[in-house]
């Protein structure tokens, strides 16, 4: 037997043992008890740092626009094994990042942390609206380390969608079409330049309109809607770089459809898409030209299925929920973060 009269030993041994009936308590009482997200997220969190394995804390100060989502379950080509994700407010002293949604802030500096920044905390400056609808930019001056937005100049780049390689050719099942031309829309603003390019458009083509001045969309039934249709309109509400947003990649592209595109130039969407999948409205000199392209598509089928060639080497991953692939991004970023440095002005960058 071991002798203890050494009090070093003695103390070794009593941690050891203190250590192990510590974990292997955490085990079973997460086997054996439905904790609260939270509670579970704590007990990770000090299981970590007992096994001195200390995790880059992430902290939300906010859900974005309140939509809770389950945290620190990173999709596989998303690693967060490395970082704890928690939106408890009271770890904000031991926080490595503090990720402010700028819509969830942005009406005052009171909404922001009031507690004085540990050092080398950095803040993340998170956004996914257009220049058009983000206000009150100034009040992040001097306060943002790094940006996190749809920008790919962005230091975390968190778009609305991607594309990807298939491992192999695949071929794609282009769904059933039994109707022409959709639209869904629920900011409808007369004077934008979408709403009056569907006002010539109209004239010359039928156009079925969903939202809130059209036919209902449950989102339960978007898929299966849209997906009817051969040409979905991704008219975004303002046009500024980059800023390509669900209406192409969960409208169109998901339900397979054609897309006919308004917002940035084409150039801008081919960094992201093939530029034989989709249709700009830029392309044609007028509504009406567009028009009559869309109605000779519908009939010619050979023409028509040309739009959806790309599918055999490209695909669109799924997610199960945007935020927490936007966040899981954040990871890597901050593992591999650029020496330390303040923004000056973000609207600066954000609006050139």
């Amino acid at each position: 037997m071991e002798n203890f009269a050494n009090p070093r030993k003695m103390l070794f041994f009593i941690n050891m043992q203190i250590l192990l009936s510590f974990i292997f308590f955490t085990i079973f009482y997460r086997r054996e008890t439905p904790a609260s997200a939270n509670v579970d997220l704590q007990e990770n969190l000090l299981v970590s740092r007992v096994l001195s394995k200390e995790p880059i804390i992430v902290l939300l100060w906010t859900f974005p626009f309140g939509q809770r989502f389950p945290l620190n379950q990173c999709p596989q080509q998303f690693d967060g094994s490395d970082c704890f994700y928690t939106a408890d407010r009271t770890l904000y002293s031991s926080a490595h990042a503090v990720v402010l949604f700028h819509r969830d802030v942005c009406t005052s500096k009171k909404q922001l942390p009031q507690t004085p920044r540990p050092s080398n905390q950095r803040w993340v400056w998170f956004n996914n609206e257009s220049p058009s609808h983000c206000p009150n930019l100034a009040i992040m001056n001097n306060l943002i380390n790094l940006t996190m937005s749809y920008r790919v100049d962005s230091d975390i780049f968190a778009p609305y969608g991607w594309i990807e390689k298939h491992n192999t050719t695949m071929n794609f099942t282009i769904p059933r079409k039994t109707k022409l031309a959709a639209w869904a829309i629920s900011n409808w603003n007369p004077n934008s330049r979408r709403v009056k390019y569907y006002g010539e458009l109209k004239k010359h083509l039928q156009v079925d309109i969903y939202g809130y001045r059209g036919l209902k969309l449950p989102r339960s039934k978007q898929l299966e809607t849209l997906s009817t249709y051969k040409f979905y309109f991704a008219f975004e509400n303002s046009i500024h770089v980059d800023y390509i947003t669900e209406k192409l990649w969960d409208n169109a592209i998901s339900s397979g459809c054609v897309p006919v595109v308004l917002g940035p130039p084409r150039e801008n969407y081919e960094r992201f898409i093939p530029r034989d999948s989709f249709i700009h409205v830029d392309d044609f000199s007028s509504p009406q030209e567009l028009a009559s392209y869309l109605l000779s598509l519908d009939k010619d089928e050979e023409k028509y299925k040309q739009y959806f060639n790309w599918r055999s080497e490209y695909y669109v991953p799924p997610q199960d929920n945007p935020w927490t692939v936007s966040y899981c991004r954040l990871c890597k970023a901050l593992k591999e973060a650029p020496p330390y440095r303040t923004i000056a002005s973000i609207e600066k960058w954000f609006k050139n």
